[in-house]
């Protein structure tokens, strides 16, 4: 992989982010752009519109540092536990959905419901979890676990600064443009190194 390869990545996931932002506050923000609609002001509007972008692009280069600690935290398991990587992650990915669901209910009102909490946790690990399928698709059925591992912990650990916020719109703000952009990081990581694809592989050698 080189450093032109490396600086597309940065700019196409940059830009990713931004637009899934961006699609994402016309419907979380929904009330403040017809607010603005109607009467038209097109100043509000684009300051909106804006704002909306620059979260989106701020969320995507977190997003691409969490990647890319992702990829060294991959490197540095598969030294340090060898054969029990795969063991180690599945026990983390357990350990981080148990705190996603446990440490915002026990931090919410006394009115609050487990439910919603338990949505959330298994919305993240069915959306990593086809994302890691896909991953196995094009590559191989090691991905699995470190692809999920990637969905699940780390874009978690990307999420805090919206799990500690009040309010449930700076939640989805923040983690739609987390998600696709850890899921295009993933899918395209193998093909900037250059890897053929195990399906495309076998395709080949039947010609």
């Amino acid at each position: 992989m080189n450093s032109r390869k490396i600086v597309g990545l940065f700019w196409k996931t940059l830009w990713l982010g931004g637009a899934a932002g961006l699609i994402t506050s016309f419907f979380i923000e929904a009330e403040q752009y017809s607010r603005y609609l109607s009467p038209f002001n097109l100043k509000e509007l684009l300051g909106v519109i804006l704002f909306s972008l620059g979260l989106g692009l701020v969320f995507s280069v977190i997003s691409q540092t969490g990647f890319f600690a992702y990829l060294f935290i991959n490197r540095f398991g598969q030294g340090l536990f060898r054969s029990f990587w795969p063991t180690v992650q599945l026990a983390l990915i357990a350990f981080v959905l148990f705190d996603l669901v446990y440490f915002p209910y026990t931090g919410a009102s006394e009115n609050a419901t487990l439910l919603p909490y338990i949505l959330v946790a298994l919305g993240l690990l069915v959306f990593g979890i086809l994302a890691a399928l896909w991953k196995v698709k094009e590559t191989n059925k090691r991905a699995f676990i470190p692809a999920l591992f990637l969905m699940v912990v780390m874009t978690t650990l990307e999420w805090v600064p919206g799990l500690r916020t009040s309010g449930v719109d700076y939640k989805w703000l923040m983690i739609v443009p987390l998600l696709l952009c850890n899921a295009y990081q993933l899918m395209m990581l193998h093909r900037l190194q250059n890897k053929v694809p195990v399906a495309q592989g076998k395709a080949s050698a039947a010609k």
